[in-house]
């Protein structure tokens, strides 16, 4: 089969479309015929050795897949011809992939492959931070940073499904113009947000993937009891936080850490894919897509996302 492999720890550069054996299915994996796999920020960290997981090259790139399962075990929840979405460490960038059984979910007919390859890191993380750790109630207000990003235009349209009212806080009008197309209700731009959210009158919840210096001010535009969430750090500078915020303003930093919440919990990940279902039936969480590669520039998708010019979510399709 063919798979995009990291041959050298140096970036997108070092990516190759080789030719390499079929994985063989284990005990409790299913065999999946891919047709789109998601590309992610930490799929170009692992190009150049930067992220936490560090396999050796050559191995084969990718973390979520849509596709067609071949082969199941025994008592799994899905079956051979059933579509699916699913995520695995490495491995969704090839034409057929081994994943572990809880980690493979029913994909709904109203989906299409493309879309449903943008599901699982995105769309989970959004449910596990707006539900579990945010403690989201509809009629409040959200903010969210980095809103036309993939982690934040699912955050914005699960805080919209879930009857939030949303402000994104994006770079650009035309990224505002993608925060407002997945649900956001207002649209600001980075600079000055927070003296725009205060005229808003605040909000109960902040969900900050970015990080670096707009911190402090998220935490200036929460209401009294509201809650910043740490999803990630975009920016790349880690902020830090001087505790008598907290203290003169009872309000509440929180860590979201999807990943080693729920991979060490079995069921968890097939109980926030049930929540998330309905609303992806409706319609109401639909990933926008930016751009569309065939597996052979896999190399160029993950140069769209090393240079940044992506908005929502970036998708090989097979």
């Amino acid at each position: 089969m063919r798979a995009v492999q990291v041959v050298r720890l140096e970036g997108p550069a070092a990516v190759e479309v080789r030719e390499v054996p079929e994985p063989q299915r284990g005990a409790d994996q299913i065999l999946i015929d891919v047709r789109a796999a998601g590309v992610n920020f930490p799929d170009v960290l692992q190009s150049k050795g930067l992220y936490q997981y560090k396999p050796d090259p050559p191995f084969t790139l990718g973390s979520e897949i849509a596709g067609v399962v071949r082969e199941a075990p025994d008592g799994a929840s899905v079956r051979a011809g059933d579509r699916v979405s699913a995520f695995t460490t490495i491995g969704a960038f090839a034409e057929v992939a081994a994943v572990h059984a809880g980690h493979v979910f029913p994909l709904p007919d109203e989906v299409t492959f493309a879309a449903g390859a943008c599901l699982p890191m995105n769309y989970l993380t959004a449910q596990f931070a707006l539900r579990r750790r945010g403690h989201l109630e509809a009629g409040q207000r959200v903010l969210v940073q980095g809103a036309a990003g993939g982690v934040g235009t699912a955050c914005v349209q699960l805080a919209a499904a879930l009857g939030a009212e949303v402000v994104a806080v994006v770079s650009t009008p035309e990224k505002a113009e993608v925060a407002r197309a997945a649900g956001a209700t207002h649209a600001v731009l980075v600079e000055g947000f927070r003296d725009a959210v205060k005229e808003l009158g605040g909000v109960d919840l902040v969900v900050d993937p970015v990080g670096g210096d707009r911190f402090t001010d998220s935490l200036r535009c929460l209401r009294p009891e509201g809650r910043l969430l740490v999803v990630g750090f975009t920016a790349g500078d880690i902020p830090t936080v001087k505790v008598n915020r907290l203290l003169l303003n009872n309000v509440d930093v929180v860590g979201v850490g999807w990943g080693a919440f729920a991979l060490g919990r079995p069921g968890y990940v097939a109980e926030q894919w049930a929540d998330l279902e309905p609303h992806l039936r409706s319609g109401a969480l639909d990933p926008i897509i930016s751009a569309r590669f065939p597996l052979d520039e896999a190399d160029a998708a993950l140069v769209t996302i090393d240079e940044r010019r992506v908005t929502g979510k970036v998708v090989l399709e097979l």
